[in-house]
This record gives structure tokens, sequence and C-alpha cells, in this order.
């Protein structure tokens, strides 16, 4: 996962240093977001599948909760050029039980979602000129369900701060695909795990959309780091989302056909 955007591995031209605060001052700005977004990114490698089960809240402005239980699964990009996939399942309430969510993230060219609805009993492909609409009501957009990855911005280094317990480089990023609702996005990335803590959404008009912050951050396989807390609050509408993860599951021998559309129509 890189973010979940849900949030966030293939393999990438990796800049030959160690970003630190003082080689930031060496390299131009572009140069240096990009190497700590190519770093975080080969942190993240050969971790093959994971799967986990999550609870999602939904807060009204007026503080009034729904909670929603649902599965996520993912695959890690076998092929140069591709991204990860994923695949997301809903189990309660009632009313969205066996709605399924699938997402193809591609390096270059229009990315793949698709969304099955019980209900209709049938697939619909989301069109890449709707990725920018909620993800089922939430706060997340489909867009935001994307994997991050690293071809699909430009990047600026911004500075370095503190960041809760932690000291992060701060990076902006500009996406470079269609359709985009979103016309830049500042990222806090921690400089001892490059793990994101934060990143605030920018819309077209430039105007600050949403914020996400990431939480109870923990290692598996004594490699990869995965947050168990993602908080999406909007700041023209007061609404947040909160998704709480349980334990992860890691190279379960998940495989392409797992994340296929027409798998979507075998959700139970």
């Amino acid at each position: 996962m890189k973010r979940f955007a849900w949030i966030f591995a293939s393999t990438f031209i990796i800049f030959p240093i160690s970003v630190t605060a003082e080689n930031t001052m060496q390299l131009t700005p572009e140069a240096s977001g990009l190497a700590i977004a190519q770093e975080a990114s080969r942190r993240n490698e050969g971790y093959g599948d994971t799967t986990v089960k999550l609870v999602m809240e939904l807060r009204s402005a007026d503080g009034r909760t729904r909670e929603r239980v649902l599965t996520w699964k993912t695959l890690e990009a076998a092929q140069p050029g591709e991204g990860d996939k994923s695949l997301t399942i809903f189990h309660e309430p009632r009313d969205i039980a066996g709605t399924g969510f699938l997402s193809h993230t591609h390096v270059s060219g229009e990315d793949d979602q698709w969304l099955y609805l019980p209900s209709l009993k049938r697939v619909k492909r989301i069109a890449s000129s709707n990725k920018s609409g909620s993800f089922v009501g939430s706060e997340f957009s489909y867009e935001d369900l994307l994997s991050d990855e690293v071809e699909k911005f430009t990047y600026r280094w911004l500075r370095d701060e503190p960041c809760g317990a932690w000291e992060c480089f701060v990076v902006e990023r500009v996406p470079v695909y269609d359709n985009s609702g979103y016309r830049r996005q500042v990222i806090w990335i921690d400089r001892a795990e490059y793990r994101i803590q934060k990143t605030e959404f920018y819309n077209l008009d430039d105007n600050l959309e949403k914020t996400l912050a990431f939480g109870e951050y923990r290692q598996y396989l004594d490699q990869f780091w995965r947050a168990h807390v993602l908080l999406m609050e909007s700041i023209q509408t007061g609404k947040s989302t909160q998704l709480v993860f349980d334990t992860y599951d890691f190279k379960t021998g998940l495989t392409e056909q797992d994340f296929s559309p027409d798998t979507l129509k075998r959700i139970r």
C-alpha cells in the first residue's frame, strides 16, 4: 500500500544518494522532492500482496456517525510500467453489503476503476472524468484510492520541519495525469522511515479542500510500515471519514485473477 489511497510499489531509478536535510540544500528543490518520493517508494517494494479488514466511520458536520465494515486487498505491480491493484469489499451494514470496488493504477495512461452494486447486479466502470467524485459517500474520492506511483506526479521539496513526534520533509507534488480533481498536494514524510504523516489536498482553484492524517504505524516483516488509522477531513464541509485497520496479512498468494472485473460479480 502506498496510501489507501487508500493510500500507499513499482521499480524506479533511485537517486544514488541518501536524502538528508543537508543535501536537500545542495540539490534543486525539484530533484530533492523527486528523490524523497523515490526513496519512499523503494522502501515499499517487494510486499507482494496484502489483505486487511477495516472499519470506515463517516462523520457529518454536526457529529452524527455511520460505520461500515469492509475488507481491502492489494496486489503489487509485477511489471514495470504498471501500478498496484486494489479490491475493496463491503460487508456491513446490510444496505451496502456486497458492494465491491476494483482499482487498477497505471503509471501512464488512464487508470481503470470499477464499482459493483449488488442492487443493480452489474459492474459499473468509473469514468476517468469522474475520479474526483465521492467514494460511496465518504470524504475519499475515487482518485484517492489510486496507488501513489512516482511517475504520476512532479515534485518539489519545500522545507524540513517537525510534524508531531517526527522531523519531516515537506514536499509538494502536482498530478501530471488527466482529470485530476487536485491542482497540487503537499505531503509530510518523516525522515526516519519515509512514511507519509499528512497530506493536504488543494482543489483546482488552489484552495485547501481536505487533509489526510496517518497514524498508529506498525511494521510488518521487519520492513513494511502500515498506518492503522487514516483520517480524511474536509475543510469545505466539516465532514470527515476515518479508517481503522485491523492486522495486515502479507504474501497470502493473491494473483492477477483475484483482481479482474469478473471477480466483482462473485463477491459475497
